[in-house]
């Protein structure tokens, strides 16, 4: 595996926003199909399902059930076709390599541990790049070895 992405980077691919543009071409030009884990799905589910609901509260946040559920199918199907393949993950080994960056970078850089979680998958699994458009888990990305993209 070349790259691991973010919730920020499959956002980014399945709802329109200002870095959508960046990540489909970074996508296109993969070689491989993009790995992902399970917790990084379920965290994607879980933001679009909750945009949806802040919509829901009010209309100039989040975004309309319709472009929610496109998201969710859009991911759905690229999963089928193996364009996405979820990898089976030691997740005992990401948390203590989760343990370990936490004590290394947070005190200094506030990281949140989700991010660290992502983070740690892509480095328990043998990922050289991490995809991501947040920088401060971009930064966490280059301080564990990482090439941070796109």
């Amino acid at each position: 595996m070349i790259a691991f992405p973010d919730t920020s980077f499959l956002c980014a691919l399945y709802v329109a926003q200002a870095t959508s543009a960046a990540a489909v071409a970074h996508y296109e030009r993969m070689e491989e199909p993009l790995h992902v884990s399970a917790l990084l799905l379920g965290e994607f589910r879980q933001s679009v399902r909750f945009q949806i609901y802040r919509y829901h509260q009010d209309p100039k946040q989040g975004y309309d059930q319709r472009a929610g559920l496109a998201a969710l199918a859009a991911l759905r199907a690229n999963l089928d076709a193996g364009a996405l393949v979820t990898v089976p993950t030691d997740w005992a080994e990401v948390f203590a390599c989760a343990e370990q960056i936490s004590a290394r970078h947070t005190m200094g850089a506030g990281h949140r541990f989700l991010d660290i979680l992502h983070v740690a998958t892509a480095r328990v699994l043998g990922a050289s790049e991490f995809l991501s458009f947040d920088e401060n888990q971009r930064r966490l990305a280059r301080a564990e070895g990482l090439a941070a993209r796109p």
